[in-house]
């Protein structure tokens, strides 16, 4: 196979957002767009010459890579249907709506022999691609991740949001690493599900995360600070940067007595790998379907930022609503 046919299954924002940069990519073209609402799939099908559908059976043949990027409920049918045609998917975060689902998802793809990847965009953030390369014994995460209201997000910030940071703190703590205690709160102010949650949890070596998470803000903040024992990392994932800042101590004594001087030291390393998120992402997923490699986010790590972020909600769960 020397180039790729994608098809991509919902035309929201992010189904927008895939089928415009995937006919962008070199080793892949857009082939085919799917929407219930069939001219919305049409306005984003016709400048790739793509086909236009309005369900996921009438294309399964004519693509190799699905993009699903349907509202999560609906992400358990879609990927089951492109596992019995032998279609490779990427599903856009969280893999499903329960960990129940991804598991089912995970199993029947990995039985298959069907490459699934998971749309945990903020691994492809040059600051977060970097961040294994500095990381020298981590001691805490910090993760703060704010948004204003927007009435068209259903799920509460938990699942939405704080999936994305989880998803990266569990990766930096690595795959033998587990969660051992998770707590928090929450506050429900202008939705029925959760609109800020601050959480924490500890890993089996120690380790500890804090997690905000707030769609109430009046401003967009992205960020991960990382303790070590000689230096403090801050990763800005809106500018896609990283600050290094270390602290140096000299000591020195005067007539009155012993006295502390101060002085910090501040690195910025450089990134080369800035650009959009979606163009590496993509680019990973269709590298991993022609070379025969996983994806960088496969469908157990999708599985396992549900799981915690299930764990998560209940620690966080206000008593009496649901």
């Amino acid at each position: 196979m020397s180039e790729l046919r994608i098809g991509v299954i919902g035309c929201g924002v992010m189904g927008s957002n895939h089928a415009r940069v995937a006919q962008q990519l070199g080793r892949a073209r857009l082939a085919a767009v799917v929407d219930a609402d069939t001219a919305r799939a049409e306005v984003l099908a016709k400048p790739a010459g793509a086909i236009a559908a309005s369900r996921i059976e009438d294309v399964l043949e004519h693509i190799d890579l699905a993009i699903i990027a349907l509202p999560t409920a609906l992400h358990l049918t879609a990927a089951m249907a492109c596992i019995d045609a032998g279609v490779h998917m990427l599903i856009e975060k969280p893999i499903a709506s329960t960990a129940e689902d991804g598991l089912k998802i995970v199993t029947a793809a990995r039985d298959a022999g069907v490459m699934l990847a998971v749309g945990h965009i903020e691994r492809f953030n040059a600051a977060i691609a970097e961040l294994p390369r500095l990381l020298e014994a981590p001691v805490h995460f910090t993760a703060t991740r704010v948004n204003p209201y927007s009435p068209r997000i259903s799920d509460g910030v938990v699942h939405d949001l704080m999936i994305h940071d989880l998803d990266i703190v569990a990766w930096l703590a690595g795959p033998e690493r587990t969660v051992v205690d998770v707590s928090g709160v929450s506050r429900t102010t202008r939705s029925d599900r959760e609109d800020l949650a601050v959480a924490t949890l500890r890993f089996d070596n120690g380790l500890t995360a804090m997690f905000e998470t707030s769609r109430i803000a009046q401003q967009k903040v992205r960020s991960l600070e990382v303790v070590q024992e000689e230096s403090v990392i801050v990763a800005d994932l809106l500018r896609q940067d990283i600050t290094i800042h270390r602290m140096s101590r000299t000591e020195y004594s005067t007539d009155d007595g012993v006295r502390y001087r101060q002085s910090s030291v501040i690195e910025v390393p450089f990134l080369d790998q800035r650009g959009e998120p979606l163009m590496r992402e993509l680019e990973d997923v269709v590298s991993a379907v022609l070379d025969s490699r996983p994806p960088r986010v496969t469908g157990e790590d999708g599985l396992r930022a549900v799981q915690l972020a299930d764990r998560v909600s209940a620690a966080v769960a206000v008593p009496g609503r649901h």
